[in-house]
């Protein structure tokens, strides 16, 4: 294995384990654990780590380590409704700009996704969702909005993939998926910007009601003690 293939392999097992919920929000990254449990020394180690708290999943402590990203209410009301305004700006510019052969792309990966959601493959699903937002962000030729977006996007994505725990809305976000894909291919501009920043919102709200539930656990387990 290359040493960037060992990077990258790294970086992917963490993300995973972060993504399963491995770790607790707001738990020091255990590095040791990490080296012994992926046979792997403190510098690859360190280098993925930065790698994902560039993604925003882990947040560097100044000599200290890292600790995993904790997700609060109060944070996705802040940023969500930001990222919602850029990716309903990103596709009113996207269908002006948008080629068929991008959208022809898109519409591949769009299939791709529905597979692995009636696979159930979360992962996977996950992985190509992100490429299809990306993709048409990538569209809108706008260097400025790209970098906005990117600025924040890791702060949500742990936000993003726990909304699909809950099967109705990962039902409910392939349905509107389908919703996105036909309004980019008709460069219906007004309905992308609004399917966008809707998708969002139920997203937010998806992860907000799961974080109270497990406040109100938290609580009634504490309180049975």
């Amino acid at each position: 294995m290359t040493q960037a293939s060992l990077h990258d392999e790294i970086v992917s097992q963490i993300r995973n384990m972060i993504f399963a919920g491995e770790f607790v929000g707001g738990q020091r990254v255990p590095e040791k654990q990490l080296c012994e449990q992926l046979s792997v020394s403190r510098t690859p180690l360190r280098e993925a780590i930065k790698v994902l708290a560039s993604e925003g999943l882990l947040v560097l402590l100044p000599n200290r380590g890292a600790r995993i990203a904790q997700i609060t209410a109060e944070n996705l009301d802040e940023i969500f409704p930001i990222m919602g305004a850029l990716e309903s700006l990103a596709g009113e510019i996207a269908c002006s700009r948008i080629t068929d052969d991008e959208i022809d792309e898109i519409r591949a990966l769009h299939f791709q996704m529905t597979a692995h959601h009636k696979r159930r493959e979360l992962n996977e699903y996950f992985k190509v969702n992100q490429a299809i937002h990306m993709k048409i962000l990538e569209a809108t030729n706008n260097k400025t909005l790209v970098t906005a977006y990117l600025s924040l996007a890791g702060r949500i994505r742990l936000a993003r993939y726990r909304a699909n725990f809950a099967q109705d809305r990962w039902d409910q976000a392939v349905a509107e998926h389908e919703k996105i894909l036909d309004s980019l291919s008709k460069r219906d501009a007004s309905a992308l910007a609004q399917i966008l920043r809707t998708h969002l919102e139920n997203t937010c709200q998806t992860v907000k009601t799961a974080l109270g539930k497990e406040a109100a656990s938290e609580i009634s387990s504490r309180a049975g003690k």
